[in-house]
């Protein structure tokens, strides 16, 4: 079954993301006290345990939010998510908007080992219910039909 392992913030951009033990989502806006929240598609990232599993295998020490995550999830293939994928989170509601990214300049992992997981396995969503998460809070995907 999935479910979230850490949930990760930050008040700042360029920092790694701190893990907290429930944040609150507002639509159109992502995770309230979040440096990356905002009005746009890409409110919300979410990044597999077992993703970070293939990094820390190449060496590295990595704790909860160090790709700057917000949920760092176990039991669900996010890469393979199709754009448009409603994820019941908890009490909320998600919907997934990317997948993947464009890394920035070569963050301080792919300095590290020469290669980073969030631009390939990191996903994005945005709020379509509010609510409250929880770390251990359950995730399903939702049948659209």
């Amino acid at each position: 079954m999935a479910k979230i392992l850490s949930l990760n913030i930050s008040m700042s951009k360029g920092v790694n993301k701190e893990p907290v033990e429930e944040v609150k989502l507002q639509v159109d806006h992502g995770i309230v006290g979040d440096a990356h929240a905002g009005k746009w598609h890409r409110q919300i990232s979410l990044l597999a345990q077992e993703s970070i599993d293939i990094m820390q295998a190449k060496g590295l020490d990595l704790e909860p939010g160090a790709f700057a995550e917000n949920i760092t999830t176990e039991g669900i293939d996010l890469p393979n998510l199709p754009v448009g994928t409603l994820l019941s989170v908890g009490e909320t509601l998600l919907e997934v908007t990317q997948i993947g990214k464009k890394c920035h300049k070569g963050c301080a992992i792919f300095k590290q080992v020469g290669d980073c997981i969030m631009p390939r396995e990191g996903i994005f969503a945005k709020v379509i219910t509010p609510g409250t998460l929880h770390r251990g809070d359950l995730i399903k995907i939702v049948d659209k039909e």
